[in-house]
């Protein structure tokens, strides 16, 4: 039987999407999100939002000032759903932080922005703004801990969700010849220094990977690994 590994707990619907394909998935949360305390202004003109966590911690109640946002950009459509679902309009969506840090260097050169983000952000939009001069502020809203945990086993597919899921996951163990799914892009390139055996979800949502993963298995006649 083909055997799945997802670094984040699934919910029992998405688990019998696997079983309903004679798939076995094992699940555990490989980092662990706790909003923080933090402080930005009454009235933000552009906010930015490239994580889900950072919107839930937004709205967390952890925000000294009570802030509102004029203009939001974000990243995935999970981050724009939760943001929506706050009563936030999203003026601009992209698919990952490269694609936003572009479209904010094109259109916004002048404007100046506030990166809501966790302890461990990535350097897309910091770096690319910056370098182009644009004023940014990062205000962190939560923090990232790793929760490394050894495994003995090995599987034929293995779940990803951020960047910070693969070097947690990678701490104690190799991807090797495990076919290494992955959320979107970001994601993708931290797997790409472990493996290059390399599936990218077609959305960035958790259903879009364990399709992406249910589909590409199912092609396969190797109950343990993928080669590409």
């Amino acid at each position: 039987m083909k055997t799945i590994l997802s670094t984040k707990k699934l919910s029992a619907s998405q688990k019998k999407m696997f079983q309903n394909n004679t798939i076995s998935v094992t699940d555990y949360n490989a980092i662990e999100i706790k909003s923080i305390d933090f402080e930005s202004p009454k009235k933000v003109g552009y906010g930015i939002f490239t994580s889900q966590n950072a919107v839930k911690a937004f709205f967390s109640g952890h925000n000294r000032n009570t802030s509102t946002i004029e203009t939001i950009f974000c990243v995935g459509e999970k981050t724009k759903s939760i943001l929506e679902k706050n009563e936030q309009k999203v003026a601009k969506m992209m698919k990952n932080a490269s694609e936003l840090a572009d479209f904010i260097k094109k259109t916004h050169k002048t404007d100046t922005f506030y990166f809501f983000c966790g302890n461990l952000r990535r350097e897309e939009i910091p770096s690319s703004l910056k370098n182009e001069k644009i004023t940014l502020f990062e205000v962190k809203t939560y923090e990232t801990r790793l929760k490394t945990f050894k495994f003995d086993q090995k599987w034929s597919g293995i779940l990803f969700f951020s960047p910070t899921g693969v070097t947690s996951f990678c701490m104690e163990n190799d991807i090797e010849n495990s076919a290494a799914f992955c959320i979107g892009k970001t994601t993708s390139s931290e797997a790409k220094k472990h493996s290059y055996n390399i599936f990218e979800a077609e959305k960035t949502t958790i259903e879009s990977v364990l399709e992406k993963a249910i589909s590409t298995l199912n092609k396969t006649k190797n109950d343990v690994s993928i080669e590409t």
